[in-house]
């Protein structure tokens, strides 16, 4: 349905219910508006609820007490600490996943930034960096917990959407007032948030000749340049979000060391850090040479879905690399693994009790 259609439809129902002509005509110069954005025309609260399917209530409760509909838990990070994730309660998330498929993603991003986008893998962040003088990363201090509920009401506001229902389209997508880590919508209006601070950066990159990319809060730049006019510039840009560089992540890499982007060694090729790839054969090298369930008995490892963790580490590195032929055979092994668990766990649901 065009714009055209939709007045013509508006208009003759409109009429019927007793709408007074200025009435329809302010609604519609709204509908136009969101219509030019290609998103869902929504006219109030009610309106969201019928869209959505939940109930206006509900959505008022979820809105107003945001803390009841969540569930914390922490997860381990890298450096040892804890994150905290908020993970909303499955009629909240399947509200967020409305307002992100119908509304979020219709909006475009930067297209520096490389994270959370459908069909993108992790090489489009690496490609860029490969064989470069240099390469300097910085890490963005508590992303997702710095970008606060008036920069996600502003992004619904500059699609069309009316004070009020910007607002409860906010307080939907946040926690505590800021994005929760854990909401399915939090990466995306990140990047959104974001825009315009990736168009400044990627402005002055391209005037000093420097390869930009962002993976969610990973800044990575290439190329051979001043790395310290480049901090002052990027946190003079940052700040105005309230964002701040986590100065302890912050690391320069020459040529004649090894150069890292988001986690990945850039040097000649794309390749995960050879730890994690040695940690791998070690643990394939005993499971070939004794059995997986005697590796798994004489590491200790309780983790009951081991395998699948296993599985899901190979993965990665056939996603960096898919032609590596030594991955490609831990893949195969694990494989075969996992057809015989199924089917023996299958024979033992059909054994007489």
């Amino acid at each position: 349905m065009d714009f055209a259609q939709y007045k013509d439809t508006f208009t003759d129902k409109s009429h019927k219910i007793g709408y007074s002509l200025p009435n329809i005509q302010r609604c519609l110069d709204y509908a136009e508006v969101l219509f030019s954005h290609e998103v869902p025309i929504i006219y109030n609260p009610t309106h969201l609820s019928l869209l959505v399917g939940y109930k206006k209530e509900y959505l008022k409760k979820a809105a107003v007490y945001p803390r009841y509909f969540y569930r914390d838990f922490e997860i381990a990070k890298k450096n040892g600490t804890k994150r905290l994730i908020s993970e909303p309660l499955p009629s909240l998330k399947e509200i967020q996943i409305w307002i992100l498929k119908n509304i979020l993603n219709k909006v475009p991003i930067s297209p520096f930034a490389k994270a959370y986008k459908t069909n993108v893998s992790l090489i489009e962040n690496l490609k860029f960096h490969k064989n470069q003088p240099k390469v300097f990363t910085l890490d963005l201090e508590n992303f997702f917990q710095s970008i606060t509920i008036k920069l996600v009401e502003k992004e619904f506001h500059q699609l069309g959407y009316s004070k009020m229902v910007s607002r409860l389209l906010s307080k939907l997508c946040t926690r505590d007032k800021t994005l929760p880590q854990g909401a399915p919508t939090s990466p995306y209006l990140s990047n959104l948030i974001f825009k315009d601070a990736d168009a400044q950066i990627a402005t002055y990159c391209k005037l000093h000749k420097i390869r930009y990319t962002r993976y969610a809060d990973d800044m990575s730049f290439s190329g051979d340049f001043d790395e310290n006019k480049l901090l002052h510039k990027i946190i003079e840009i940052v700040e105005k979000l309230n964002l701040r560089i986590n100065k302890n992540k912050t690391k320069l890499m020459t040529s004649n060391t090894r150069q890292t982007v988001t986690g990945i060694v850039v040097n000649e090729k794309p390749q995960v850090v050879f730890h994690k790839r040695n940690d791998l054969r070690q643990a394939m090298y005993y499971i070939k040479k004794f059995g997986f369930e005697e590796h798994r008995e004489y590491k200790e490892i309780n983790q009951k879905n081991y395998l699948e963790h296993l599985l899901g580490k190979i993965n990665f590195v056939l996603q960096i690399n898919p032609k590596d032929i030594e991955f490609l055979e831990y893949k195969s092994i694990l494989k075969d693994l996992k057809k015989k668990q199924d089917l023996k766990a299958m024979e033992d649901e059909l054994l007489p009790i």
